[in-house]
């Protein structure tokens, strides 16, 4: 007589969003008694900042599915369970997913079955773990999937974090993405207090350090759990995922940084006639996308050029401001999921051809949902397109960690006083808000009037740039 030998393997949500506590499952693409592969995808997750596929690191048949669709599950909890080894192969009869109170147990349980495999996670989109040994705290029950989210209210003023006793030559430890992050925002991560276990640093922690709220990309996604609608006729949608993340930011940057708004007409008709030009031409190259945002997106650049120290963020810790190297453009664009504000990396580097491909690029990602949180992160200047909607203007809110964004108007045919007539000409309406801290009104005038300047007269970006 042959005896079985079976075990079984949990796979945990992992840390999908560099520093994320949690995340939404999404869509499930496998059910108990399906046959998996390593690497196959098993289900689709949103986090704060953007939807990932979450493919399974072994071989097996799955057991059990521990959340249904819908549920938000903190990060290290266990979300699909899987039959490996002999005996593996023939599917198993579905099991009922266990109550929620029970999840944190079979959790628990699961590390006296087998111990994590020496195999790194691959995440699509991530690359390679760097292993599991540091994990950040977590809460040791999982809250009901069906549960509301908490509020979450922002805090009444920064708190300035104390620095931690690093030894000589000691180097702080944290996570390569966790260091960049660090480096791109000018922070000395000796100067960093780490909350994460055993003194590693996180993405919050860097935040924190640089500014007061954490950097999340202004994003607005269509919520998908289904509303409650009450006898008096009002309806309550659950607020979870990205756009809670999003309301959180928003608060937090209203409310912290000081904003000031200045608003500037001016007269696009000689922009939107290079923009027909540059169409009609292809001079810009093949199939790439010429529109009014691109040149607009390219006087901001060569505003910034001439004026960098708009290009800067805010450092709560030190008191300093601190002034990027490089200007990531970021540009709202719809999707499937709502509102996201990707960003070209080192936009300020590109010529106009490049830019046109870069921002084609960017929009046709985010259309088709496949945006990454990459993307999204580092941004140092922003780009909100409210023309598009029939909007001449309005007071846009800063990226939390951005000094400023340009609210880009719609353009219309208004009497305008050209050459000593009052002529029809095309006008359009540009609106700057710019955190008051790190930009004074002669700096973000001067901005906000060299982005005009240049849209009135589209042939300064050759004696400008």
């Amino acid at each position: 007589m042959t005896t079985e030998v079976r075990s079984l393997r949990e796979f945990k949500m992992p840390d999908v969003g560099e520093g994320l506590t949690e995340a939404e499952i999404l869509t499930w693409y496998v059910k108990p008694g399906d046959v998996v592969t390593d690497g196959q995808v098993v289900c689709e997750v949103e986090t704060a900042k953007a939807a990932v596929e979450l493919p399974i690191p072994f071989n097996g048949v799955v057991e059990q599915l521990f959340f249904p669709a819908g549920a938000t599950v903190d990060v290290g909890t266990a979300i699909i369970s899987v039959a490996v080894g002999e005996g593996a192969a023939e599917p198993v009869a579905p099991v009922a997913a266990p109550a929620p109170a029970a999840v944190a147990v079979a959790a628990a349980a699961v590390a006296a079955v087998e111990p994590e495999p020496e195999r790194r996670e691959v995440l699509v989109g991530y690359g390679p773990r760097t292993g599991g040994a540091q994990r950040r705290a977590r809460r040791t029950t999982v809250p009901a999937p069906a549960a509301a989210p908490a509020v979450v209210a922002a805090p009444a003023a920064p708190v300035v974090p104390a620095a931690p006793v690093v030894a000589e030559g000691e180097r702080p430890l944290a996570k390569p993405p966790v260091r960049k992050l660090a480096k791109d925002l000018g922070i000395d991560l000796r100067t960093v207090t780490p909350t994460g276990p055993d003194g590693v640093i996180t993405r919050e922690d860097v935040h924190a350090a640089a500014a007061p709220v954490a950097v999340v990309a202004e994003v607005a996604v269509a919520v998908e759990a289904a509303p409650v609608v009450s006898g008096l006729g009002d309806v309550r949608v659950p607020v979870k995922g990205v756009r809670k993340a999003t309301a959180q930011a928003m608060v937090a940057s209203a409310f912290t940084a000081p904003h000031v708004t200045e608003f500037v007409q001016v007269d696009v008709t000689r922009t939107m006639k290079l923009v027909r030009e540059l169409k009609e031409s292809g001079e810009l190259g093949q199939g790439v996308r010429v529109s009014p945002l691109l040149l607009v997106a390219k006087a901001l650049l060569t505003a910034v050029k001439r004026y960098p120290e708009i290009n800067a963020s805010w450092d709560e810790a030190a008191q300093e401001i601190v002034i990027k190297g490089q200007v990531n453009l970021g540009i709202a664009a719809a999707t499937p999921r709502g509102l996201i504000v990707p960003n070209i990396k080192d936009a300020g580097s590109k010529t106009l051809p490049q830019l046109a491909i870069s921002l084609g690029e960017l929009i046709d990602t985010a259309r088709q949902g496949k945006t990454s949180p990459a993307d999204m992160s580092g941004g140092s200047i922003t780009i909100t397109n409210v023309g598009v909607f029939g909007v001449d203007t309005g007071t846009p809110i800063l990226n939390p960690g951005e000094a400023a964004i340009l609210a880009f108007g719609a353009v219309r045919l208004m009497p305008w006083v050209h050459k000593g007539k009052v002529v029809p000409r095309q006008v359009t309406t540009l609106a700057l808000s710019f955190d008051h801290r790190l930009v004074d009104g002669e700096l973000g005038s001067k901005v906000l009037a060299d982005t005009a300047a240049i849209l009135e007269r589209p042939k300064r970006l050759i004696t400008w740039g």
